[in-house]
């Protein structure tokens, strides 16, 4: 019998790709109006390159990877957490921020630090009020916060998750427990994490249901553990038989729970 469901945040809640998206959009906007032989979607194209490889060569790269913390999450993150590795983020992060944008700006021909680091705080700005949820998102949690246990299992620091709920302020009062795989010590899908959400739950694992956008996290990890999965497969990708169930878009989940 169903008791619990636990939900991803990212990307199945919180529309995080739109929120990076529109934040990149308006800082590069940003770069045009000061320079305008800038080409914003040039720009943009390479500072997410500079990002994905700058970030790969810093000594928390094996960390941030265990723990579920992006590139562009570093883009804009304080890492204000417990623990000498989230210590290390947070010396690392500012000047992370400003050599990105600022190598972005050489890689199309536009050599300036300051307008580089003007940029990066511009991001961070930009990043903290960009917070999107999907249209069915509240409607779904609605209909099923009253009938079952609701959770949520999110990978990243406890620091940036948290802030991302106090964005949307009334996300955080659907769930019943909140597990943030920088406080356990591993994200998903290491099945660890999922183990340790049954018991915070006090549930078995043919009694709860995991929700999430990412086959390679969210869905592995629940098969992992042995506990049912339904993906939310936005993009139209191969399943590699992973999930239990698949949709297309979170309200799709109430018929297959019904059922």
């Amino acid at each position: 019998m169903l008791k619990a469901i636990i939900f991803d945040l990212d990307d199945t809640l919180l529309w995080d790709s739109r929120s990076v998206s529109e934040s990149f959009k308006e800082t590069c906007k940003l770069a045009e109006d000061k320079n305008p032989v800038i080409d914003p979607i040039q720009l943009e194209n390479r500072v997410r390159q500079e990002a994905r490889t700058l970030y790969a060569s810093y000594p928390t790269y094996k960390f941030t990877q265990m723990i579920g913390i992006n590139p562009f999450e570093g883009l804009w993150g304080e890492f204000n957490d417990e623990g000498e590795s989230f210590k290390q983020l947070n010396r690392i992060a500012p000047q992370y921020r400003k050599d990105v944008w600022t190598n972005g700006l050489q890689a199309i021909g536009v050599n300036d630090s300051h307008l580089g680091l003007t940029l990066a705080n511009a991001f961070v700005a930009y990043r903290k009020k960009n917070s999107f949820v999907y249209q069915d998102t509240f409607s779904v949690l609605d209909k099923l916060y009253k009938k079952y246990r609701l959770a949520l299992l999110t990978n990243g620091s406890p620091d940036l998750q948290q802030t991302k709920l106090a964005m949307t302020a009334e996300l955080e009062r659907y769930f019943e427990q909140i597990v943030i795989s920088g406080e356990f010590g591993k994200g998903k899908p290491d099945p660890g994490i999922f183990q340790y959400m049954l018991k915070q739950l006090g549930v078995a694992k043919d009694e709860v249901l995991m929700v999430g956008d990412n086959l390679h996290t969210d869905i592995l990890g629940a098969s992992r553990a042995e506990i049912a999965s339904i993906w939310i497969n936005r993009n139209n990708l191969d399943n590699n038989e992973i999930p239990t169930y698949e949709v297309n878009r979170l309200s799709e989940i109430l018929s297959i729970i019904k059922e």
